[in-house]
């Protein structure tokens, strides 16, 4: 199922233009996704519900047989397939009719019918991987040898055996597997409170204007010119959320507290290693990413005081980090955001560009906010049968415009996936497939600064950039730190609550931002703001946004001095999909992620583009 969230720049829900739809406002049926190719009616989804329900039981009819042969084998695994396959397509529709009303119940019952089957099926199948690694490495690489439709299968099979001491019993298999559904209760409890229960506060900013603190409304206003308003802002914004610090702080616990026992449960020496194990991602890599990240904290502290320099603010605050840095009065109205984006493709050559604007310019998206709408952006690409869709909440600034960039950079990465890998290795891995997401970002900000014709303008896309370095890399990795540091005070048995939460979360934020050094002032009213990302539910994945900038730049940089063949191997590398473990798929493309010279690149590029910005504020001051 996959659901590929919006750029780390972000973050955050995304706001509310004039355009935006309100209740019983008319819907441009052009920028709202048609699922008719999912399912024609809600009658067929209903008859493909119960037609699946029908087809886990066949599942259990080969336990205790994986072993007789290679055919049976083959039949068993392919059944499987075909089970989730379907499945991640009944998900698809019922996950994104969900998301455009989350207050509607309907959607509720139709996803919570379908978490339900999922749960029955993963219990299903729990003895598969017990029996793989009953049945021993040896015996299934004979099979993978005579048997050609186990090749698809191999990987897997692979990756069953490498991870052979965490596979536990049958019976305790599927004991885990029937808790799925239960253990998803938190994120599920947060995103309903967060997006649906909580009652918004609504300020009056100077110029009169009404802002309805939404998560949407706070990102469009938490770039407010006027200081004064974003410190109301900051301050009635964070001050709702304080008011639910422990109900979110009982819910991250009890994520947390279910990680931690699944963790224990399969024997891994800690819950960091159990959630990289599935990729086969090195614990090393995370850790030093965090510990590169720390010891040149010092270039993150620059970039505060160089805003501070060209926003003339001395005593910054939390509440100084958004406004961009250079105002600019350019729009990117959805269709232009198109054909930049468009543009910007040229370097990946002409069939990459024709797929995506024909794809574009299809109902794949759903682009506006409206009352109930999930927030932020995402990718959803489980129907490997049909197509991707994109949820926006599309703005006509350039924030908005890099998003619908990195969201088109996933939902490509899944159409040259599917096109080139069988459905079993189409489940590409975050670790890859955000690198192809920040590419695209990426190509979208070179386009940009050549068409830039001042150095204003210039100045708007550098920092543009200097705040994508902050956001996708140091952000991420502060957020890395977070996550590490929740799930090892469980690890130590300490006591895990809100206020508890927000006390880990304010001393990293203070060290992030240079509180002690006097760059910027952390205050107890932002030390919340734990609770407002809903990224710490996916467990281990915003790391992967940091590394994915690296790997990111890496690749732009090569696609524009690489000429043809650094193009097929990036093309290559997005037609991977998941026929490899990501460490192994970048380090065919040339690019080797357990060591840490790619962060330090990323840093570098960052010191680079600061250079840049001072050079031109020099000359303007001489």
């Amino acid at each position: 199922m996959h659901l590929i969230t919006a750029s780390a720049l972000a973050l955050t829900a995304m706001s509310a233009p004039a355009l935006a739809q309100d209740a019983g406002e008319a819907v441009d049926e052009r920028y709202v996704w048609d699922l008719t190719p999912f399912y024609a009616t809600r009658a067929d989804w209903e008859a493909e519900v119960e037609r699946l329900q029908g087809e886990i039981d066949g599942i259990t009819a080969y336990q205790g047989r994986l072993g007789e042969s290679s055919e049976i084998l083959l039949e068993a695994l392919d059944a499987q397939s075909a089970l989730f396959k379907e499945a991640s397509r009944l998900w698809t529709y019922a996950s994104n009719q969900r998301n455009t009303d989350l207050s509607d119940p309907d959607g509720q019952v139709m996803v919570g019918r379908l978490s339900a089957m999922f749960g029955l099926a993963s219990a299903a199948g729990s003895f598969v991987a017990p029996e793989i690694v009953e049945i021993g490495a040896e015996r299934i690489e004979q099979f993978i040898a005579e048997q050609e439709g186990l090749e698809k299968h191999a990987l897997g099979l692979r990756n069953t055996l490498r991870q052979a001491e965490h596979v536990l019993t049958p019976e305790a298999e599927e004991v885990l597997s029937l808790m799925g559904n239960a253990l998803s209760a938190p994120q599920n409890a947060r995103g309903l409170l967060a997006n649906a229960e909580i009652d918004w506060p609504t300020i009056t900013l100077s110029d009169g204007t009404e802002a309805h603190l939404t998560p949407a409304g706070y990102t469009l206003h938490r770039e407010d010119p006027d200081r004064e308003d974003r410190e109301a802002v900051f301050d009635a914004f964070w001050g709702t959320w304080s008011q639910y610090e422990s109900t979110f702080g009982a819910n991250l616990n009890g994520e947390v507290q279910a990680n931690v026992a699944m963790a224990r449960a399969r024997n891994y020496d800690n819950t960091l290693q159990y959630f990289l194990s599935g990729d086969n991602i090195p614990e090393e890599v995370y850790r030093t990413l965090v510990e590169v990240t720390n010891d040149r904290i010092d270039v993150l502290h620059r970039y505060f005081e160089l805003r501070g320099r060209m926003l003339g603010i001395e005593d910054q605050g939390y509440h100084d980090i958004y406004p961009a840095l250079v105002e600019t009065d350019l729009t990117f109205p959805v269709e232009e955001t198109r054909e930049h984006v468009l543009a910007s493709m040229d370097v990946l050559g002409e069939e990459f560009s024709q797929t995506f604007a024909q794809a574009s310019s299809e109902r794949w998206m759903h682009v506006y906010p409206q009352p109930g709408k999930s927030s932020g952006a995402y990718m959803s690409g489980g129907a490997y049968d049909v197509h991707p869709l994109i949820l926006l909440n599309h703005l006509d600034n350039y924030n908005s415009a890099s998003t619908y960039a990195h969201e088109w950079g996933h939902a490509m990465h899944q159409v040259l996936t599917n096109a080139n890998q069988p459905y079993e290795l189409s489940n590409f891995s975050i670790f890859t497939t955000e690198i192809a997401a920040i590419a695209q970002e990426l190509l979208l900000q070179e386009h940009m600064l050549e068409q830039a014709e001042s150095d204003e303008e210039r100045l708007f896309y550098l920092g543009y950039a200097l705040e994508q370095m902050r956001g996708t890399f140091f952000r991420q990795v502060m957020f890395s730190e977070f996550e590490v540091a929740i799930h090892e005070a469980v690890e130590r048995g300490e006591a895990l609550t809100g206020p508890r939460m927000t006390e880990i979360y304010g001393e990293i934020l203070r060290r992030y931002h240079g509180h002690e050094e006097g760059v910027l002032e952390i205050t107890e009213r932002e030390m919340i703001e734990w609770a407002y990302i809903p990224h710490f539910y996916f467990n281990f994945y915003v790391y992967q946004y940091a590394t994915s900038i690296a790997g990111a730049a890496y690749f732009v940089d090569q696609l524009e001095t690489g000429g043809d063949e650094a193009r097929e191997t990036y093309l290559n590398f997005l037609k991977a999909g998941g026929s490899d473990y990501p460490v192994e798929i970048l380090r065919d493309a040339g690019l080797d992620m357990t060591t840490a010279d790619p962060y330090n690149a990323v840093i570098d590029r960052m010191v680079a583009v600061m250079d840049e910005i001072e050079a031109i504020l020099d000359a303007r001051e001489n």
